[in-house]
């Protein structure tokens, strides 16, 4: 699946009990559509994003960045303590676009620069936790 939107906030490197390094990311994408009167409505989803393959990236992955995302989604809903119902979508992340921006990147390893885009190609990874 391919998913393109902006940056809620700054990307940040988490280390797991298994001392793996995961980089997490919330991105918003927008859409519109006409509902059955003819006004067009505006909807942003939300995707909790995850990529396991490089924390090298999280400097790149500012808020406000237009990223492209390619990788699979999975949903978990569950019930809060207040007894409300509760669910998230998660995007688990196995390539990553950059698209746009004025500031300088600096590349690091995995990164190749195409047109105006910065490309992040992993590596197969055979131990991903998902």
């Amino acid at each position: 699946m391919n998913i393109i939107g902006r940056l809620t906030k700054d990307a940040e490197v988490h280390r797991t009990a298994q001392d793996k390094q995961v980089v997490n990311f919330s991105l918003a994408i927008n859409d519109s559509y006409k509902n059955k009167q003819g006004e067009r409505v505006e909807q942003t989803s939300y995707f909790d994003c995850s990529y396991w393959i490089s924390p090298n990236v999280a400097k790149i992955l500012t808020k406000g960045a237009l990223v492209e995302l390619t990788g699979r989604v999975s949903a978990r809903a569950w019930t809060a303590s207040s007894g409300e119902l509760k669910s998230r979508l998660t995007f688990h992340t196995s390539t990553i676009k950059l698209h746009g921006g004025s500031k300088k990147i600096e590349f690091t390893q995995g990164f190749t620069e195409q047109d105006n885009t910065k490309i992040i190609t992993p590596e197969p990874a055979e131990d991903l936790p998902f």
